[in-house]
């Protein structure tokens, strides 16, 4: 008797249960998506390589927002303050101490790990709207203390960093700076992965779902509403002194409450509950501005609107999001699955048994 063909998707070990990538589909795409993004800098222009290198350094605070937001459910509305927090903690260090790199993408997760546990707290009494600005106060008292340090010590222009070095190296080129944002996202999404096959991000999933079933199952629905403010908050960190690095200079005016807006976007529209969704939101989310932009200067609207261009730039990223709420909650991960699907089905028909 013939032995049924395997799908490919069905599992029939528990080991399969912690591979990444499950098919053989998957894992030629996913080969050839390497070969691409290794590829890149050496035929990307300068622009090109920047906007590569932007969109990277989102992701990296976008998956941390989606550990806390999209998986244990919990609202923030302070990423742009913790951004801003290792940012800040990464300029200080440069210029008070002259910390190199190794000292300050350490501290910089450090403070973002107690910034985590402080405004971490509120959590466990509040829920909704309370907690959402109970986190806002974050941003606010970072942005101040931040603000008060440039004009304190007479940086109107924000802290110049320079850049990392390592021994005789200098880290100022953009090529080396994609390859190494590419292996900081790379990391970042693994342990995302990893930490969400875990127990903890059972946890965090469970308490997603409902608080009171979690408790009842025996889950410490307050370690694991910390443990996730400490985990987003230190990736996010770690985001902000890498950004700090990259741009050479730290000022308060960069970390907008508006910038907390653009990172709430990545995830809705990337799509909620999805490491996936993160970084297709991250990408569509940095890419946005220069398509408006492209989409001006096409229908030559560009020279007429060319004051108001921010403007423009923000109601059309509003309209975008509010069409993604009505039209599609579950973002492009949603869209992304149903071709998938499509292509999985098509034409219809099933292989026989045994042929």
């Amino acid at each position: 008797m013939s032995q049924p063909r395997s799908s490919g998707y069905l599992r029939t070990r528990y080991a399969q249960d912690w591979m990444l990538l499950e098919t053989r589909t998957q894992r030629v795409g996913f080969a050839l998506f390497a070969a691409c993004a290794l590829a890149l800098p050496f035929f990307a222009g300068a622009f090109h390589l920047d906007i590569a290198n932007q969109v990277l350094l989102a992701s990296i605070g976008a998956v941390a927002l989606m550990l806390l937001t999209g998986y244990a459910g919990q609202i923030s509305l302070g990423h742009a303050g913790l951004l801003a927090a290792g940012a800040f903690t990464t300029g200080i260090l440069f210029k008070e101490f002259a910390a190199p790199f190794w000292v300050t993408l350490p501290a910089a997760a450090a403070v973002g790990a107690a910034l985590g546990v402080i405004f971490g707290l509120p959590s466990l009494r509040l829920r909704g709207l309370y907690l959402a600005v109970s986190t806002l106060a974050l941003h606010f008292i970072v942005i101040y203390l931040g603000s008060e340090y440039e004009s304190k010590r007479g940086f109107s222009t924000g802290v110049v960093i320079d850049p990392p070095r390592l021994g005789s190296w200098t880290l100022t080129d953009a090529r080396a700076w994609y390859f190494v944002l590419l292996a900081a996202a790379t990391a970042t999404v693994l342990f995302s992965l990893n930490l969400m096959r875990s127990r903890t991000g059972r946890a965090w999933r469970a308490i997603h779902g409902r608080e009171t079933v979690a408790g009842a199952l025996g889950i410490s629905v307050q370690r694991a509403k910390l443990s996730a403010f400490v985990v987003s908050s230190t990736l996010t960190a770690v985001a902000g002194c890498l950004f700090a690095y990259y741009r050479g200079f730290v000022s308060a005016e960069a970390f907008s409450l508006f910038l907390t807006i653009q990172y709430v976007a990545m995830v809705i529209i990337g799509g909620l509950g999805s490491i996936l969704g993160a970084l297709l939101g991250a990408v569509f989310v940095v890419l946005f501005p220069y398509g408006i932009e492209a989409a001006m200067k096409a229908t030559a609207l560009a020279d007429r609107l060319s004051s108001l261009i921010f403007a423009v730039n923000y109601a059309a990223f509003g309209l975008v999001m509010i069409l993604f709420l009505v039209f599609e909650p579950k973002g492009l991960v949603g869209i992304w699955q149903r071709v998938q699907a499509w292509f999985l089905l098509w034409p219809f028909k099933q292989k026989p048994v045994g042929k």
